[in-house]
């Protein structure tokens, strides 16, 4: 799968991005051309997102799905979907990526469960890209034990790159792309935040390749850091997300 977000939806971290980064061209058509059944959607000036179903995982598949301008990418697979279906109301069909839709509905139309507790609900191997259109705001994760593969970085048009495929990434990228961080979730108004460590802020250190040189940056959580929590709120007046 892959994911392009411009600089005004989705704002990289800072220690993301190399003085090597390189100019992505048309990679959404890179992408198709190395997979001839691929699904690209373009975004207008918010970016695009491409995917495939090819040559992948039965265990771990690529899902997508779009409900109410909501589009979503997720790949991988959740244990407790019964559990979730049943908090969410959805219906038996649901999927993986059905589920991660309403999750986010229910957090922007201010449900009553911080951001981070939501993501560390679901228990499974995954990562997920959502991209609002109608608030132009994405919602990006990963499990905490990097069950699948996952990957970021920033172009020289400082776009936001995600994929499941490290040499797409490398192509877009040149050297500013690191894993996605474990157990983190990205928005496009707090940024990187810990899941697993909510109260504590994430830090980069910067990544080191074989011949020594700076390839993006890692994220951890920084335990001497810690930040205010944020109370839940109630009511459905405002986007859930720019509490986060």
């Amino acid at each position: 799968m892959l994911a392009i977000f411009d600089k005004s939806v989705a704002k990289y971290p800072e220690g993301l991005k190399t003085p090597k980064a390189e100019a992505g061209g048309s990679l959404t058509d890179h992408f198709s051309s190395l997979n001839p059944g691929a699904v690209t959607m373009n975004l207008g000036s918010s970016g695009s997102m491409a995917y495939a179903t090819e040559k992948q995982n039965p265990l771990l598949p690529r899902l997508f799905a779009v409900v109410d301008d909501i589009f979503c990418l997720f790949h991988g697979h959740i244990e407790n979907i019964p559990l979730l279906k049943q908090q969410y109301g959805l219906s038996k069909n649901a999927t993986e990526v059905s589920i991660v839709i309403e999750a986010y509905r229910t957090l922007r139309d201010r449900g009553p469960y911080p951001a981070d507790h939501v993501v560390r609900d679901l228990h499974g191997k995954f990562a997920f890209v959502l991209f609002d259109s109608s608030s132009k705001a994405v919602f990006i994760a990963a499990d905490a034990d990097g069950g699948v593969p996952f990957f970021w970085g920033t172009n020289s048009e400082d776009s936001l790159l995600l994929s499941d495929d490290i040499e797409i990434i490398k192509k877009g990228c040149g050297n500013s792309y690191a894993p996605f961080p474990k157990g983190c979730f990205f928005t496009s108004s707090g940024g990187l935040q810990s899941f697993e460590h909510p109260l504590s802020k994430v830090k980069p250190v910067p990544r080191v390749d074989s011949k020594g040189e700076v390839c993006g940056a890692d994220f951890t959580v920084d335990a001497q850091s810690k930040k205010e929590p944020v109370m839940p709120r109630v009511g459905s007046a405002a986007n859930w997300s720019s509490g986060y």
